[in-house]
């Protein structure tokens, strides 16, 4: 096993276009409130499935668990090499926390780590966008696809983790919230070794 040090860091503006497009790193989204959020610009560059298997951000959580999608995501990003924002490490390291408050596994749902801002599943300003969000879909043998058992959990990560915010359970729109939804906000992460000053976002073109 290795960790995230053992990532190449990639400036989201120098990626092929294709992927930029999909990517929009640096990019702004607005969320349901009209507050205009800064998408990532660099990213963790996974070269495989087997180096995303590999790879533990935390404990008891690794790589491959963040950037599980299917066909809704963008087509240029369905392969490898894949990129996944450098804030995943923090959003590990929180569920990392919330793992020892439940005292029992906790199952990330396909689809319900990173999606790009292009995946069709992402609404306006999204944190899983910023690498930043998970829905949970099981804990230990329980699965959560009822009210009371989000509700419970959700209660559990709250106190255990003040900052982050949970979905409430029911509707939205065009989809039905029946997972535990829990998200850091809109975390970009610059690295120290990131070349900040690369390329200006303008350059970036969007679809």
């Amino acid at each position: 096993m290795t960790d995230a040090s053992f990532l190449p860091i990639v400036d989201g503006l120098r990626l092929p276009l294709a992927v930029r497009d999909a990517l929009r790193p640096a990019a702004t989204l607005c969320d349901d409130n009209g507050r205009s959020h800064r998408l990532p610009q660099f990213f963790y560059e996974v070269s495989s499935w087997d180096q995303a298997m590999r790879t533990q951000l935390s404990p008891n959580f690794g790589l491959w668990e963040f950037i599980q999608t299917d066909v809704r995501e963008t087509a240029a990003l369905r392969g490898f090499p894949r990129y996944v924002p450098c804030a995943v490490t923090l959003l590990a390291v929180a569920l990392e926390r919330f793992r020892q408050a439940v005292g029992t596994f906790v199952r990330i749902a396909a689809n319900g780590g990173y999606r790009s801002p292009t995946h069709r599943a992402s609404i306006g300003a999204t944190p899983h966008a910023w690498g930043a969000a998970a829905n949970i879909c099981m804990i230990g043998d329980q699965m959560l696809d009822n009210q009371e058992t989000v509700e419970h959990f959700a209660a559990i990560a709250q106190s255990t983790l003040p900052s982050a915010w949970t979905r409430p359970y029911g509707r939205r729109v065009g989809a039905t919230i029946d997972h535990l939804h829990l998200d850091l906000g809109y975390v970009v992460v610059v690295p120290r070794a990131a070349a900040v000053d690369s390329v200006e976002p303008e350059a970036v073109k969007l679809a």
